[in-house]
């Protein structure tokens, strides 16, 4: 199992929240707004705390059966 990270741009607010606790999967893009940069970065419980710390609620975590297929 892998964890699908996603964040939503239209809900995102540029807060930068989720790179205080991940900020190896998250950056701010050209537009300011936070994009996924690496799935692998940080351990899985920073992502999960990045996400539950997201004012805007635009992180969304899904867990992917890769053998599933």
């Amino acid at each position: 199992m892998s964890l699908l990270v996603e964040v939503d741009p239209d809900r995102c607010m540029g807060s930068g929240n989720c790179m205080l606790y991940a900020s190896g999967t998250f950056a701010f893009d050209d537009d300011g707004l936070s994009t996924v940069v690496s799935t692998d970065a940080d351990p899985e419980s920073q992502v999960r705390q990045a996400a539950a710390m997201c004012p805007m609620g635009a992180i969304s975590l899904t867990l992917v059966d890769e053998t599933a297929q």
